[in-house]
């Protein structure tokens, strides 16, 4: 039976490859208007806010952590020791990775109860509440509430981070997927940049206004709840798991900019059709599928390099590694803006070169630079003392790493966890990936003060070390995803995974007690008519 399916398949891509000729020479077309602001809207109210909050902490870092000290004198009658400021101030930073572990574990079943655009709408009354908590903090005299705060606010990230590239690889087009998977990462960049210009000292860096850094979040979260409820859900959404065709047809009609969508339709059926279920999938029943166990793998290995890979340690203690480049205290606000610039500037070099390049050069490039440049960094840091220009080396490393970084290893994990999994997986695939993500996230945010003093100017070497590990096992492992459909992609992965194409579309939908033409046709009635049943597979 799987048999008379695989032609089908097969010649709905030959029919868009056909077609690619005609979408590469006018790739602009697939840029429709709903399509942008989606992706812009969506963007500014989920990964801007990663971003902005992984950076924000960073510039009032001397002001709140003066705060800390104050409240614990006034609670206790004496200041706190050295050693249990720096313990509080790292459970600060890395809590956020806490909350984003809960947001990355809760939402397979809140995107599939309420969709993937409703949910982005949805978790900004987390958002929302980690802003007031974190900006009324210093009236109320109490350093709690900005760390519950920061907790709030990693879910938020976590829910957005999954939410987000989900919706995202689900809207677009397969000819730009790559590009508008990377707004993700270009968002990021822009949330990490904003967080230090409204830290500089003419903004809100100073003792009276840092509350102010935290009180800005609300206004991402309300620009995206008045617009993307005027934008569509995800079409593949609507026509696999709430089972309404006329929905997804206006939604791809949107999307896509133009009337007929038959075409699409017919290649999302068809692909349904093969795989023969729309069931979500769970993470257990998804780490016992053989078919996808090196794609679960690879997805591991490129989230967890690209926290541990050190750029977030970077991020949080920017101003601890200037000063110990020996750049003066009052430049270095000034000077920690060029990392958000070339970050941002990097981002968006990769999602114009990405459909042309590719994500395998572009990943593995990335990590290559990343420990050259590491390894130039340490010798830099170790012998600074020595020459009255090796500072400048650094400031230079440091720069050539977060650019680095960005090219490739920054964006691409995102769009690569959306690209190997079908429709049923993928909810759960973003659940593994987003654990990862924010369990590395907590240790490198918890751990690298210590690993800094232990290690001083040798810590990045550790960092060299886990590139080196990412990028030597995807030049083995990862096959180019570009312009390719699911069905392909699962195909460059069958052989070592040890199954055939049958054998992979057994394992993908353990087989059910109905026959294929009965599976068909059940499936086929229930998305004409617009329906919801149970029991569709």
């Amino acid at each position: 039976m799987a048999g008379a399916a695989e032609p089908e398949a097969r010649t709905l891509v030959q029919r868009g490859a056909g077609r690619g000729g005609r979408a590469r020479r006018g790739v602009s077309s697939n840029w429709s208007g709903s399509l942008i602001v989606a992706s812009l809207t969506g963007a500014f109210g989920s990964s801007f806010l990663y971003g902005y909050n992984l950076s924000v902490v960073n510039a009032p870092a001397v002001y709140i952590k003066k705060f800390y000290n104050e409240t614990w004198e006034r609670r206790y009658g004496f200041s706190v020791d050295e050693g249990t400021l720096t313990l509080l101030w790292s459970i600060t930073v890395s809590i956020f990775a806490i909350g984003g572990l809960v947001g990355a574990i809760i939402v397979t079943p809140i995107v599939k109860f309420f969709g993937r655009k409703c949910t982005l709408v949805l978790n900004n009354v987390f958002a929302v509440a980690a802003a007031l908590l974190m900006s009324l903090s210093l009236l109320a005299g109490s350093f709690e509430m900005l760390i519950l705060g920061r907790i709030i606010m990693g879910v938020d990230a976590g829910i957005s981070l999954s939410a987000l590239p989900m919706y995202l690889s689900e809207i677009s087009p397969k000819e730009i997927r790559g590009s508008l998977g990377q707004v993700t990462a270009i968002f990021i960049c822009i949330g990490v940049f904003t967080g230090q210009v409204l830290g500089l000292p003419e903004i809100f860096g100073q003792e009276s206004r840092w509350p102010f850094l935290f009180g800005a979040i609300v206004v991402p979260s309300l620009i995206q709840v008045v617009i993307l409820p005027f934008l569509p859900e995800s079409p593949r959404y609507l026509l696999l798991e709430k089972h309404n065709r006329s929905k997804a047809e206006k939604a791809f009609q949107r999307f896509l900019g133009k009337d007929d969508v038959s075409h699409e339709i017919e290649e999302v059926l068809a692909e349904s059709r093969v795989q023969r279920n729309t069931k979500l999938v769970s993470v257990v029943e998804l780490l016992r599928t053989r078919a996808v166990r090196w794609q679960i793998v690879t997805v591991i290995v490129t989230m967890g390099c690209y926290q541990l890979c050190g750029l977030n340690a970077i991020w949080y203690y920017t101003n601890n590694i200037f000063s110990e480049s020996g750049i003066d205290r009052e430049t270095i606000p000034y000077v920690t803006l060029s990392t958000g610039a070339v970050e941002t500037l990097a981002a968006v070099f990769s999602g114009l070169v990405i459909e042309r390049l590719g994500r395998r050069p572009l990943l593995i490039g990335g990590f290559g630079l990343m420990i050259i440049f590491f390894a130039v960094l340490t010798v830099s840091l170790t012998l600074q003392n020595t020459v009255h220009w090796l500072p400048y080396l650094s400031i230079f490393c440091i720069l050539a790493i977060i650019a680095s970084f960005c090219i490739g290893p920054g964006g691409i994990p995102f769009v690569l966890t959306g690209e190997f999994f079908q429709q049923s997986q993928r909810p759960a695939a973003f659940m593994i990936a987003g654990t990862v993500n924010w369990l590395s996230n907590f240790a490198v945010g918890l751990l690298f003060p210590f690993i800094q003093a232990g290690l001083q100017t040798y810590c990045f070497l550790v960092f060299a070390g886990i590139c080196s590990a990412g990028a030597t096992y995807l030049f083995f492992v990862l096959p180019e995803t570009k312009n390719k459909t699911f069905q392909e992609i699962s195909q460059a992965f069958a052989k070592r995974n040890k199954v055939t194409l049958e054998m992979q579309e057994m394992n993908h939908y353990p087989g059910e007690g109905k026959s294929r033409e009965e599976q068909e046709s059940n499936f086929t009635s229930s998305v004409d008519n617009g329906e919801t049943k149970k029991g569709i597979v």
